[in-house]
């Protein structure tokens, strides 16, 4: 009887299971929740290297994704589209009319990704796979050497194992590049010159001296637990597979970018494109997260420099520097002895370590600001010698969530005078804490929020964030030298003037070499960085766009919630901008009124109550 009664409990539970179990699998899961799990472990499941950057199924001892490379081919990407698409359809089945402000809000968040995405279909194909900034030939290196980790010796298999796959991910990439040349998407001569460079310079050393060889050698040599057999037979299947097949795909892409490079020319602005310029209202749209024009964003631009410069003058006149070319002050004042470190090996070490001085100094004063900290440390790093010729000055990588390494500043040593002395607490600010790493570890860390409101970014919230830091940073009395305010200034005036140049490349029609000259003239940077920034907005139009508007927007929330709210407290504010994760300007908005109204409404209760009948 008692057999009987378990059997019949069993067969009930399977059948619930399968009840909630099919749906959530194939067809619209009962719950919101589910959907939103199975949303994102289809998406990831096909991304092995995303999977490899979170380790969230590394700690559960599963690593099926870890000897694979990402699907970069173009009916690849045809079919996410469909997919997102096909996920658009099913979240706004849901009844949202029930739902509490934290469940309408992953509601709100998850639509608008995915109807950007959806905007975004009609310019599928419209960027450059391969470029000197992001492009494929560089983050797939990048990746095995910074995100791949080799911890056991099965981890040194899946290395070699995902190296041996580099010939399918760099035919993908070419037939990425062909089918956008057969829409007329190609890149500028500058960036095929450069790519060609590169790729060249990537494939010289012998087998035995490569990157990929190297570093993997040198973390064989921190397994303890690694015979000295199968330690020799991974280093040579590696070096084969960068002989047999890494650089035979490298020059494939050389190959066919020599013959490309005739048929370049030095037109630099997407309105080139078909549909050209739909296409970059649709980038600042999904950048900046706002209906902001093009011309509204070259005006907010134009208005933020002269304000910063204005600043700026100040200061030099008060430290006995000439105010009338404030570009040429700049960039002698960035040349000055007094301000680099040696040009050498040292030199560039102790960049590091004062990079690191500053972080750990403003982690032990922000209690004044911040009430929530983030868990996770953070560390400075130089960024890959094979790419930092034409990478940015400085960007950050999150920490995994298993916690396993921190989130870390990669910070581009190609030459000393990039780096003056008072620019770089802005840097660190921005890059680490209280910036990128700081509100990035913070939303990994949420809790009680579906999982792709942990990571899900926007632009425009995550670098507005970040250049606000800067901000909060001076203000918190972290920058009071009048070098160091300049350097303040000089970074505040950067994005202003990121405003002016991508919408004068890409909607005024703007030349490489005009946007240069414009950037040299009113910053002062020194010209290696301007036309490395330059180079940038070009391959990536919008983006640079979304730094200013994004803390424009966090200034704009913070200031009417002190004018409203008696006692403001900036740390509370601190809470709600961070505790909610990336938001799209628009939602951030909401969520910061929301706030706002609930405190008038609980002090306009208080005062009823008080008063009495």
């Amino acid at each position: 009887m008692i057999k009987k009664t378990l059997l019949g409990v069993l067969a009930v539970i399977l059948v619930a299971g399968a009840v909630f179990a099919v749906p959530t699998i194939w067809f619209k899961p009962w719950s919101i929740d589910h959907f939103y799990a199975r949303v994102f472990l289809r998406f990831a499941i096909r991304h092995p290297m995303l999977l490899s950057q979170l380790r969230i199924l590394e700690p559960l001892g599963l690593d099926f994704h870890s000897d694979d490379l990402d699907d970069v081919s173009p009916e690849f990407a045809r079919r996410e589209a469909a997919w997102a698409d096909k996920q658009l359809e099913i979240l706004r089945s849901y009844d949202t009319s029930g739902m509490d402000p934290d469940e309408l809000l992953s509601h709100q968040v998850l639509e608008w990704f995915l109807v950007d995405g959806k905007q975004g279909n009609r310019f599928l194909f419209y960027d450059y796979p391969v470029n000197q900034l992001s492009g494929l030939q560089s983050t797939a290196p990048d990746f095995m050497i910074n995100t791949h980790q080799i911890n056991t010796p099965k981890d040194a298999a899946n290395y070699v194992a995902r190296v041996s796959k580099f010939d399918a991910f760099f035919d993908q990439t070419l037939e990425s590049v062909r089918v956008r040349e057969e829409l007329g998407i190609v890149p500028p001569r500058f960036v095929v010159e450069h790519v060609l460079r590169e790729m060249r310079e990537f494939v010289e050393p012998p087998p035995a001296e490569h990157v990929l060889y190297t570093h993997f050698r040198d973390k064989l040599d921190e397994l303890a637990d690694l015979e000295v057999t199968r330690r020799e037979r991974l280093l040579q299947q590696l070096e084969e597979q960068i002989e047999q097949t890494v650089y035979p795909a490298y020059r494939r892409l050389i190959a066919h970018f020599d013959e490309l490079l005739p048929r370049t020319t030095s037109d630099d602005g997407v309105w080139k494109f078909p549909e050209g310029d739909a296409f970059y209202d649709w980038t600042l749209r999904h950048y900046t997260t706002t209906d902001l024009t093009a011309d509204q964003v070259h005006e907010i631009g134009l208005r933020e420099v002269m304000q910063l410069q204005a600043e700026m003058r100040e200061i030099l006149a008060a430290e006995g520097y000439d105010t009338v070319d404030l570009g040429a002050t700049m960039q002698a004042l960035n040349k000055k002895p007094r301000f680099l470190f040696p040009d050498t090996d040292e030199g560039r070490q102790q960049i590091i370590e004062q990079y690191i001085a500053i972080i750990r100094e403003i982690e032990a004063g922000l209690d004044p600001a911040f009430h929530v900290r983030p868990q996770a440390a953070v560390t400075v790093e130089r960024l890959p010698e094979f790419k930092q010729a034409t990478a940015p000055g400085a960007y950050y990588n999150p920490p995994p969530m298993d916690g396993s390494k921190p989130g870390i500043f990669y910070i581009n040593l190609r030459s000393v005078e990039e780096i003056p002395k008072f620019s770089m607490r802005t840097l660190a600010y921005h890059e680490a804490v209280p910036g990128h790493h700081f509100q990035i570890a913070i939303q990994q860390e949420l809790t009680g929020v579906p999982f792709f409101r942990r990571i899900l970014p926007f632009t425009a919230f995550a670098e507005g964030w970040a250049l606000y830091a800067e901000r909060l940073a001076a203000e918190q009395g972290f920058q009071d030298d009048p070098y160091d305010r300049l350097g303040y200034l000089t970074a505040q005036l950067f994005r202003a003037v990121r405003l002016v140049v991508d919408t004068g490349i890409h909607r005024k029609r703007w030349t490489r070499q005009q946007a240069i000259d414009y950037m040299l003239a009113n910053t002062g940077m020194p010209e290696t960085d301007v036309v490395a920034e330059i180079e940038r907005y070009i391959v990536n139009p919008g983006q640079a766009c979304a730094y200013m508007v994004g803390q424009l927007k966090i200034l704009e929330l913070r200031e009417r919630a002190r004018e409203r709210m008696p006692g403001f407290d900036i740390r509370e504010f601190h809470d709600v901008v961070l505790k909610n994760g990336s938001l799209p300007l628009t939602l951030l908005e909401q969520v910061v009124e929301q706030w706002i109204e609930s405190r008038e409404q609980a002090r306009d209760s208080r005062g009823a109550t008080s008063s009495g009948p």
